[in-house]
């Protein structure tokens, strides 16, 4: 059963920071490894980047983005939180930074960005 806090927008949009956050902070080891691959030669490198181009692994690089871009929006939440006064209109701000994340992962998968 969920708290009468938990069904707000505020909160789930709190919930979508911190996952996209820990989802990000796995990734890491992941980007600093292909970025190590730099210094192992072109050949390591290239072999890497055929193997990236595989359709399931540009599907992840999709939720990557998506996941990139909710957590800004939600850093950003976090700032007007922080620096301004608290405004009813949040709520409306928050719907409008989830269909610019789902947005910039459709267009990053259409292949725009």
């Amino acid at each position: 059963m969920l708290r009468p806090t938990h069904n707000q927008p505020g909160y789930r949009a709190f919930i979508v920071h911190r996952v996209s956050g820990v989802l990000l902070a796995v990734f890491l080891p992941a980007h600093f490894w292909v970025l190590a691959l730099v210094l192992r030669g072109e050949a390591a490198l290239d072999g890497f980047l055929h193997w990236a181009e595989h359709p399931l692994l540009k599907a992840v690089e999709t939720v990557l983005v998506m996941l990139l871009a909710a957590h800004l929006a939600g850093g950003v939440r976090v700032l007007l939180i922080e620096l301004t006064p608290w405004r009813a209109g949040y709520d409306t701000l928050i719907a409008v930074t989830g269909g610019v994340t789902l947005a910039l992962g459709l267009l990053f998968a259409l292949g725009a960005l």
